[in-house]
């Protein structure tokens, strides 16, 4: 749409679409951490109604509107209107159900939330081409917004049993016991630099929010999936197969394992994480990932979707152990800070994809990107419980 000349007078270069990117990752950097300060301070179910409201305005802009200022607006209002949902849900959702004396059921019910958040996604990407094919760009933008009142009227509906101001009671404390000294003696919700001194001071907090930051790397790559299917389809099949229809194959193909570990998280109760145990299955996702990659076959994006299942439900599970660690007044601020560090790793995955495909295919760079998910997965077996032990013994 941007690049359409009939859109917008002579159509956007690939220059100025670039710097449209590049603002919308500014204002996420920008909007991150005060909108998460805020969610500890005010309902976050009024934050969770507003936020598609506020993307929904972007997109009005967008369809109805369309100018270089209006697409930069939209990109304002969207990546506000994600901020304000960001580290709000979580919060939300772990202390109600904290206040219900069910906190250990957070990463199933959070599991659940992803599973149908990317089948929202596949759903959404199916229906975008028949839409804009229907009614053209008017339409398709409609339909968001119509999708960004069905998410506001459904935020309504969620229960908020532990607004910010009101404590949940605990089933028992986080293994780092709980908050003391200065945190404890925080009226409220404590500010950025109490919050940055509490990830300072616990180091299981910490890692976890290090951790957590770390496992999005290949979340951020996603966004060059298709050229992944696009080689893999093209290097087997004949052009009169259709890639177009193809490489949307595989995408869903890759969907649906996003999808399963959602559904594999929703299984799951815990009141901790065993990290021997993730070491494992993110050992079992880099290896699938790099195979898959390195195949070049499209039977290959099997092993790519077990992949990407795997690391979606390492991050439900990481996030689960890290929301049992920290305060409820500090929940969301401390999300909002994981949700910049998010966006860092992102920056730095696009950055390495420029710079290594000058040289290499996207197969070696997906093979390339597992890399990382071995280097946590050592350093989760060296750092877990009895660890340190078994090494001492061994010499």
């Amino acid at each position: 749409m941007f690049a359409d000349p009939d859109v917008a007078g002579a159509g956007l270069s690939a220059a100025q679409i670039s710097l449209l990117f590049v603002l919308w990752s500014l204002c996420s950097f920008v909007f991150e951490i005060p909108t998460g300060m805020l969610a500890d301070r005010c309902p976050r179910r009024r934050l969770l109604v507003a936020g598609p409201l506020v993307t929904g305005a972007g997109f009005a802009l967008w369809t109805w509107w369309p100018s270089y200022g209006a697409f930069a607006a939209g990109f304002v209002l969207w990546s506000l209107g994600s901020s304000l949902r960001s580290g709000s849900l979580q919060a939300l959702l772990f202390d109600t159900l904290t206040a219900r004396g069910d906190s250990l059921r957070y990463a199933a019910l959070a599991g659940r939330v992803r599973a149908m958040g990317a089948c929202g996604v596949l759903l959404g990407t199916a229906l975008a081409a028949p839409l804009a094919a229907w009614g053209g760009y008017e339409a398709a933008g409609a339909a968001s917004l119509v999708s960004c009142g069905i998410c506001a009227l459904a935020s309504v509906a969620l229960p908020e049993d532990a607004p910010p101001g009101r404590s949940p009671p605990r089933e028992s404390p986080p293994r780092d016991g709980p908050a003391r000294g200065a945190d404890s003696a925080v009226e409220g919700a404590p500010g950025l630099a109490v919050v940055v001194g509490m990830l300072w001071r616990r180091h299981s907090l910490r890692r976890g929010v290090v951790l957590l930051v770390a496992l999005t790397w290949v979340a951020a790559l996603d966004e060059y999936l298709p050229l992944l299917a696009e080689e893999m389809w093209s290097g087997e099949m004949s052009p009169e197969t259709g890639a177009a229809s193809g490489v949307a194959a595989l995408m869903v193909v890759v969907a649906i394992g996003d999808i399963g570990g959602g559904v594999a998280a929703g299984r799951t109760v815990t009141a901790g994480l065993n990290p021997r145990r993730l070491a494992r299955w993110l050992t079992a996702g880099a290896v699938a990932l790099a195979v898959g990659a390195l195949i070049g076959h499209p039977v290959g994006i099997l092993l790519v979707a077990f992949a990407f299942g795997v690391f979606g439900w390492s991050m439900v599970m990481v996030d689960a152990a890290m929301q049992q660690r920290v305060p409820s007044n500090a929940r969301a601020t401390v999300t909002s800070v994981v949700g910049v560090g998010e966006e860092m790793v992102a920056i730095a995955a696009y950055g390495a994809w420029a710079l290594g495909s000058g040289w290499l295919p996207p197969t070696a760079l997906f093979a390339i990107a597992a890399v990382p998910y071995v280097v946590v997965s050592v350093v989760l077996r060296l750092s877990a419980p009895g660890a340190t032990t078994a090494r001492a013994s061994a010499r």
